[in-house]
């Protein structure tokens, strides 16, 4: 399967990736962290799957979200009739510590036979659980068992072959069938069976109600893109922010390729500050201030204590031991390895962290969240450990794996950071060393402007002529303004040296500072960089170009990966990606304002 063609479920604290072929082959439980139960996905069927799917090998699917939820309607048209599956993951409070994923059949016409096969591989499949048969007849159960989880199955008989168990189910017109998942901690019992009705009602409301706080008031609704992926793109961030923590997840998946075969095969199911913060933002923009409430109040546990131990990603509940380790006993998606767990980054220096995360939550100010003496304590000694950084070269924005640089996007968000905390003294009246945060902030300016541009342009870092795709953020923090002739320069200097067949690489990889062998596809998240750059200065006709392009690269369920391989047609890497999606919002609400500007 291509990485385009699965679809998301999602309860807000875990996620299931469905092909389009009916199987769901990524499934971590209980959160999206966890270990996998389901991993065929990043190996085989042998690495845990549960495939339903008409019998009729000339069935035809088509598929589509149940309006604004993670409810996913697939239509199946046979020889013999046509039916429905809807697959959902119900969004209830309880006092049980459970997991669901549900299975629905419906009879349009005719009769369809189903065939449904689970495979169980706990622990990354390094466990293969013990089985048996619990329920009566009519009623049939199977729990399932191994080490700390359990799995218990309800509502079609199966019996075993091999390490797998199989069945069937036939409905004709009118007729419905129920097939439900449930994890629990193996030390308890398993919980009783749901009621489907109550649960399916709970959570389309949670989902609709959630969605109808989408505010466009002001950002100029009504063009192509509004109403569709934009809105598609707000509801995968929030499938990706766990319900109970506030923490938001890079994506719902692991070690997906950049390059096919190769190495560079990294763990995103963990909360980068960077990419939390810029989700925050795009939720911001459109009414949910509540959203960058409970993240601050995430970030402050988080970050708890010496600010010299601040790290750039934490586990969704803050967790700090991220330590990267691979997994063999998952193949890899086209033999893509190593599989990891962890990611070796959280260790990183990434000075740009900071800026990211002070510019969100002064956002947060200007729309009225009410900062609290200990989140503005957090913001404050991040500054100071900022300062105490000040001279220090980093991994930058992409995480580069060779020697620390003075990347000149990173020092433009030390000078953002700066230049919040100015202004949260100056016109919000809070306490601080404004006058050293001042002096931090004009240095920054004074040495970018000397070090940070050559030959009219910003670059990579100091003492290169190589230019970088996060440049075009600088006008995005306030830094310059998008038609600053150095951005100018800037932006030809990527179109020369950049752009792959229309779309933006990240940087050029064999200029020495990557580390890492092979090579990597175009970063969705650069081109809709690109996108509101273009729509900035004018460039609209181009801007909208382009934007239709990156919109065409969604899968028929509005999801993209992190990457694309435009020679290929197919998407590339982690899926789904906050980072792209947020980057969509971000370049769609720019290209309408700029659009209104002009009408």
């Amino acid at each position: 399967m291509q990485i385009e063609d699965y679809a998301l479920l999602s309860d807000c604290r875990t996620a299931a990736l469905v092909s389009k072929e009916g199987s769901i082959d990524w499934l971590c439980l209980p959160r999206l962290d966890s270990a996998s139960v389901f991993g065929a996905l990043l190996g085989t069927e042998n690495s845990g799957c549960w495939s339903l799917r008409p019998a009729d090998a000339a069935a035809v699917p088509t598929r589509r979200y149940d309006g604004d939820t993670f409810t996913l309607i697939t239509r199946w048209e046979t020889p013999t009739g046509v039916a429905e599956v809807r697959d959902w993951m119900p969004v209830i409070d309880s006092d049980e510590d459970r997991t669901d994923v549900v299975r629905q059949i419906r009879g349009v016409s005719g009769t369809v036979e189903f065939r449904q096969e689970v495979r169980l591989r706990f622990d990354y499949a390094r466990a293969l659980p013990w089985a048996h048969q619990t329920g009566v007849s009519g009623a049939p159960e199977l729990a399932t068992v191994a080490g700390p989880d359990a799995v218990v199955l309800r509502g079609g008989a199966l019996r075993a072959h091999g390490h797998a168990h199989s069945g069937s189910v036939t409905v004709g017109a009118g007729e419905e069938a129920a097939l439900t998942l449930t994890w629990h901690p193996s030390f308890r019992p398993a919980p009783a069976a749901l009621d489907l009705a109550a649960a399916a009602a709970l959570t389309r409301d949670w989902w609709h109600d959630w969605a109808a706080r989408i505010d466009h008031h002001g950002h100029h609704g009504g063009h192509r893109h509004r109403d569709g992926i934009v809105r598609r793109s707000l509801l995968i961030l929030r499938a990706l922010t766990n319900r109970d923590t506030g923490g938001i997840a890079a994506a719902a998946t692991t070690s997906l390729p950049e390059d096919f075969g190769g190495e560079r095969n990294w763990d995103y199911r963990y909360v980068w500050l960077r990419d939390a913060a810029l989700t925050l933002d795009a939720l911001l923009e459109h009414g949910f201030t509540d959203a960058a409430g409970h993240w601050r109040d995430w970030l402050v546990r988080a970050v708890a204590g010496d600010p010299a131990d601040v790290q750039i990603m934490y586990g969704l509940a803050g967790e700090r031991d991220l330590v990267e380790r691979t997994v063999p006993s998952l193949p890899g998606y086209e033999g893509s390895t190593p599989v990891r767990v962890g990611n070796g980054a959280s260790d990183q220096y990434q000075a740009d962290v900071i800026g990211e995360v002070l510019v969100t939550l002064a956002a947060a100010r200007t729309v009225g969240l009410i900062e609290s003496q200990r989140s503005w304590a957090v913001e404050r000694a991040l500054l100071g450990y900022a300062e105490s950084q000040l001279d220090r070269p980093d991994n930058g924005l992409w995480e580069i794996r060779g020697e620390p640089q003075m990347f000149t996007h990173s020092r433009v968000m030390m000078w953002a950071a700066f230049d919040r905390g100015v202004e949260a003294v100056e016109q919000f009246g809070f306490h601080g060393p404004v006058e050293r945060w001042r002096v931090a902030r004009d240095r920054l300016r004074a040495e970018i402007d000397a070090h940070g541009v050559r030959n009219g342009y910003f670059v990579q870092h100091y003492g290169t002529d190589e230019v970088d795709a996060s440049l075009l953020v600088i006008p995005q923090v306030g830094y310059c303004l998008p038609d600053d002739p150095r951005m100018l320069a800037t932006v030809a200097r990527i179109e020369q040296t950049l752009m792959h067949d229309g779309l933006l690489m990240r940087y050029r990889t064999t200029t020495g500072v990557d580390g890492l062998k092979g090579a990597e596809h175009p970063f969705l998240a650069c081109s809709f960089w690109l996108v509101e750059q273009y729509a900035a200065t004018g460039r609209i006709d181009e801007a909208q170009a382009l934007m239709d392009r990156l919109c065409g690269f969604a899968n028929d369920v509005g999801m993209l990966s992190e990457e694309y391989d435009p020679a290929a047609g197919r998407q590339v890497g982690n899926t789904p990606q906050a980072f792209s999606h947020l980057a969509l919002v971000r370049a769609a609400d720019a290209l309408a304002a700029q659009r209104a500007q002009v009408r």
